[in-house]
């Protein structure tokens, strides 16, 4: 075998020391195991595989040697890299949790480089995976790449308040006030098909609450439509007023919301408490057990105050 091919199945400690650059010191994580739901595929979700972490990452050299943790990259910040990133979010590409948990780790004042290779162990009798090289030169600090994000106002509408003429004063005025404005709804009125199975009826009903998130965007202009986070993020700094899509969030979520939940409320307040929203306002409902605060309104009112 020659060594090319060797280095490109030897361990992230080795092809670190392959790479020719001499002036950084290496620490390392090797076969750290984790079992988490993970996968593009539909027969990857609802169910845990193991996938196995190898890391380097080069630290520039200690001048002067103190016994002190408080002055090294601890091996507890590479492991806690790799679990904020697997409790963020569910993913479905393994290139996209190893970029973040590179991205994470480079955050890190005495990380350089980063060599990460990410496998999964179950899909097979083989191991699959992928392997990156990010240096801290490829990654914007967080005081050039975050804005923090605002604390939305979540108003859920009930299907009577969709169909009231007094809805578009409703959004003038959720609109204008101090936070951006993100609108949920119910199911549509409609008898939706039942499958006897908890999983394949999530999808079901979840897809009848975003077909009423379409019915309301077609009936005011300035309410958009949005399915991820990142949308959600971006919508939110930009001032646009956003009508949940629940799908890709609900099912992404680690910790979700049950997977039998019919009530779209109780889904919207859970929505609301993971966007840690200033409150939740619902219109021609009773409100909610919610961990914000809560304000009820008719749908025969014309103002909300």
């Amino acid at each position: 075998m020659s060594d090319d091919i060797r280095l490109a199945f030897a361990h992230p400690a080795e092809r670190a020391a392959a790479s020719g650059v001499g002036s950084f010191d290496r620490i390392s994580l090797r076969d750290y195991v984790v079992e988490v739901e993970i996968g593009a595929f539909q027969q990857e979700r609802g169910t845990l595989q193991r996938v196995r972490f190898n890391v380097v990452v080069e630290v520039l050299p200690i001048v002067e040697i103190y016994d002190d943790v408080d002055r090294i990259l601890s091996y507890d910040r590479v492991t806690e890299a790799i679990e904020f990133e697997l409790k963020a979010e569910r993913i479905n590409l393994l290139e996209t949790l190893a970029a973040r948990v590179a991205e994470r780790i480079l955050l890190e004042p005495q990380a350089e480089r980063v060599f990460l290779r990410i496998e999964k162990l179950d899909r097979g009798p083989f191991a699959l995976g992928v392997e990156i090289e990010r240096s801290r030169n490829g990654v914007a600090s967080p005081s050039q790449d975050h804005v923090a994000v605002p604390h939305p106002r979540v108003m859920f509408l009930s299907n009577a308040a969709l169909q009231s003429d007094h809805l578009p004063g409703w959004i003038d005025q959720a609109a204008n006030m101090d936070a951006p404005l993100v609108l949920c709804v119910g199911a549509v009125e409609l008898a939706a098909p039942q499958t006897g199975h908890t999983m394949t009826q999530r999808r079901i009903n979840l897809l009848a609450i975003e077909q009423n998130a379409w019915v309301l965007a077609a009936k005011d202009y300035r309410c958009k439509v949005v399915e991820t986070r990142t949308e959600l993020d971006w919508a939110m700094k930009n001032g646009q007023v956003c009508v949940w899509a629940p799908s890709k969030i609900v099912l992404d979520a680690v910790d979700g919301p049950p997977a039998d939940l019919e009530d779209a409320l109780s889904l919207v307040s859970w929505f609301a408490a993971e966007m840690s929203a200033l409150e939740l306002m619902v219109i021609g409902e009773d409100g909610p057990d919610s961990a914000v605060p809560v304000q009820v309104f008719s749908t025969t009112k014309a103002k909300l105050t």
